[in-house]
């Protein structure tokens, strides 16, 4: 199944080639959404000098090639060269029907490629804050778009889990007891455990003699000796830490309906083994370099302040490796084992410029062939009212479970008032559903690229571009079907377009398709989101302006309970692709 645009895409394009020539079959026809009629053709304006005729007379031997018949009822030109086309409501309730009997709702499957996808990466031992709402609320969406559309995504949460501050946090561990409170903290407020091991290990004397408090910051530097080095014991101490964040992270990542698991966790430890060879390998090439005791790559067109030369470091001066080092890994190990066809990065803006010296060193050593994608999908920042970085009043990132937990809050209030005479229960799963919701709706419903400000109560309001809205709509149809004793999912009857607000809908419904192409293409969620709030907006006006239990016959009912029950499923796939849940009642 096409969109309407889609099908006559070729039909307009034999009609050019036959008034104009066969040079011109590909042109393109430049259709375009009309408030005259149903679609616009604009070609006329554009090959109008290529043939040398006014673009009135072009659109005329076009309209005359024309071969619509039981496609359109009204062909006209108007203005300075528009081919005005409006559809027979029998065309159109064609497409519908075959978008009605399609189990994918007009979503064509797409050559199958491997895409790993690297979202969410937050910090072992450190809590979540506003900063990774993002990146793992937009990757999540782009992993579901993509996976709808037929392909084999491979989720790739890059958690930091290795490094220098692993030895304070272990000896830590030791000092406060596996089974403690304190050692609880790494579950509940993972923060609070790491800046305790901080406090103590900057506090302390390095002079001071064992058994002593300056002893913590000795035992601290000889652990991470002995975590890189590989010692069992360290090792089993290491991965107790690794699985209470493990539990931590899985909280966060069930509130909010995200599909991570701990089968997808590949975080930095993953390529600890590979990182010598990374170095060894790119210094036989002559790619890297020793400049200053580190072991440096310097490439073409990549300089700071005065020209001069901007490195990336790949081994430090005392010999200890960084990010540039594992994420070259990482993009040899998803090229090569991982047989991607294309690589996403969800990743915070001010990564631009570290991903793409990383990803032409990986050409440079060919690591990365030039046939395969990488992207980095840019994350712009989440923003107070004062329009700077969305933080505590103390100036300390926002814990991303506060957050959400405040959201469910101002769900669970408008819910109270709105919805009484429900139960407790039913009103608290209610609240849940909008609250996280309305959240990652603000979210997906703008550019990934772009900043906006967070403001709760506009998000949870159940009028507007929000969330909540949405599933209001959605509420509203299993209402519909409720009071006539069917189920969307079964309601099948012969479709009828007659009246205008069933041609709104229908068109707006048969886009489907081609919008989650869009997304999966673009990597642009906020589409998906833009087009359901408008067939929102266009079921609202259908569902004013076209009785449909009171219908004033079986057959005109019929019909538009299944055009309600698409709705319903176009609007329920479309909120499970943005990841949003779809409330029985509102």
């Amino acid at each position: 199944m096409v969109s309407p645009l889609v099908a006559l895409t070729p039909k307009v394009q034999s009609a050019i080639a036959a008034a104009l020539g066969d040079d011109f079959r590909e042109a393109d026809p430049v259709l375009r959404p009309s408030q005259f009629a149903d679609v616009q053709v604009n070609a006329a304006l554009a090959l109008a000098k290529k043939v040398g005729m006014p673009p009135r007379e072009v659109a005329s031997k076009i309209v005359d090639a024309l071969e619509l018949d039981g496609v359109c009822d009204k062909v006209e030109v108007s203005g300075p060269g528009f081919i005005n086309l409006t559809f027979t409501d029998a065309w159109l309730a064609s497409l519908l029907q075959e978008v009605e009997a399609d189990e994918r709702t007009g979503v064509a499957l797409q050559p199958a490629q491997n895409i790993p996808i690297d979202y969410s990466a937050p910090n072992v031992a450190k809590e979540m804050h506003v900063g990774h709402l993002r990146t793992t609320v937009v990757g999540d969406s782009l992993a579901r778009t993509l996976e709808h559309l037929g392909h084999h995504v491979i989720r790739q949460n890059h958690i930091g889990d290795w490094g220098t501050p692993f030895g304070m946090l272990i000896e830590h561990l030791l000092d406060v007891g596996r089974e403690s409170e304190e050692a609880d903290l790494l579950v509940s407020d993972p923060n609070a455990f790491y800046q305790a091991a901080r406090v103590k290990f900057d506090t302390a004397d390095k002079a001071d003699p064992p058994g002593s408090a300056g002893d913590f910051h000795v035992r601290a530097r000889t652990r991470v000796v002995r975590l890189q080095a590989g010692d069992p014991e360290t090792l089993k101490l290491w991965n107790g830490l690794v699985d209470l964040s493990k539990i931590y992270f899985n909280k966060i990542y069930s509130m909010l309906g995200i599909t991570l698991t701990d089968d997808d966790l590949a975080g930095e430890s993953t390529y600890n083994d590979a990182l010598a060879g990374i170095c060894a390998e790119l210094e036989e090439k002559g790619i890297a370099t020793v400049s200053d005791g580190a072991l440096c790559v310097f490439l073409d067109g990549y300089t700071g302040r005065e020209g001069k030369p901007v490195p990336l470091i790949i081994r430090k001066s005392d010999g200890g490796y960084n990010y540039g080092t594992s994420d070259l890994a990482t993009i040899k190990h998803r090229v090569e084992d991982l047989k991607a066809d294309r690589v996403l990065y969800v990743i915070g803006a001010p990564q631009s410029l570290h991903l793409n010296m990383v990803w032409d060193t990986a050409r440079k050593a060919g690591w990365l062939p030039d046939d395969i994608e990488v992207v980095h999908v840019q994350i712009g920042n989440v923003l107070g009212d004062d329009r700077k970085i969305l933080k505590t009043r103390s100036g300390k990132p926002l814990r991303l479970m506060a957050l959400l937990e405040e959201a469910v809050e101002k769900a669970q209030a408008v819910i109270d008032e709105t919805r009484p005479e429900l139960d407790d229960a039913t009103r608290a799963t209610i609240a849940r559903q909008i609250g996280i919701g309305a959240v990652k709706y603000a979210d997906l419903s703008v550019a990934h690229d772009s900043e906006y400000v967070f403001d709760l109560d506009r998000m949870v309001a159940l009028t507007g571009n929000t969330g909540p809205y949405l599933q209001y709509v959605v509420a509203r149809i299993r209402s519909i079907f409720r009071q006539a004793g069917h189920d969307p999912a079964v309601q099948h009857a012969t479709l009828l377009v007659r009246e205008p607000h069933e041609r709104a809908l229908a068109m707006h419904l048969l886009d489907f398709g081609d919008v989650v192409a869009e997304v999966g293409a673009t990597y642009e969620p906020h589409r998906l989101a833009g087009y359901l709030f408008e067939l929102a907006q266009t079921f609202s006006a259908f569902y004013e302006n076209c009785p449909v239990l009171k219908a004033d016959r079986d057959e005109v009912r019929e019909s538009r309970l299944t055009l309600c029950a698409l709705v319903f499923r176009v609007m329920t796939t479309g909120l499970d692709l943005l990841g949003l849940e779809s409330p029985d009642q509102m």
